[in-house]
């Protein structure tokens, strides 16, 4: 399924936006070439996205949405979810996917942007006690202890 009318913004700055999916992550850029049929079809979309590491963040939203603001979004939910899991990488986000969504419900409700403070979200999430530790001697690098010098820098 294909997305008519898509414009592409991976940074914020507005000269990055692109009418085309070559810019698009692999994933998105492979969709078919039929027209989305359905009451959307004719509403035109801004894929908004940014890269962390080995993870895509993306949004999907109307052309009217700020794709500044929607960059913000995604920067402020991944840092709640970085101080929610200390660290946090991609098992994290695979196997504690309730954490995630419970992030995301803090953030938006009903399809709109209700909370962006860094703070409220990770008090909000941490009040449901939805937040999952890692277990004791896991931490991503169980045969080098903790881990802590790899990433002193981060």
């Amino acid at each position: 399924m294909q997305l008519p009318s898509v414009r592409a913004c991976g940074s914020a700055d507005a000269r990055h936006c692109t009418d085309t999916s070559a810019s698009l992550p692999p994933l998105l850029a492979s969709s078919s070439s039929s027209p989305t049929n359905g009451p959307y079809a004719d509403t035109p979309s801004i894929v908004t996205y940014r890269h962390y590491a080995t993870l895509y963040f993306i949004i999907i939203s109307t052309a009217t949405e700020s794709p500044l603001a929607l960059l913000d979004l995604i920067q402020v939910f991944v840092e709640a979810l970085d101080r929610l899991f200390e660290n946090v990488c991609e098992l994290d986000l695979i196997f504690n996917f309730e954490t995630l969504h419970a992030t995301l419900s803090e953030m938006i409700v009903g399809g709109v942007v209700v909370e962006t403070g860094l703070e409220r979200v990770v008090q909000g999430v941490k009040a449901q006690g939805r937040v999952a530790k890692r277990p004791g001697g896991e931490g991503g690098f169980g045969a080098f202890g903790r881990g802590d010098g790899l990433w002193a820098g981060r």
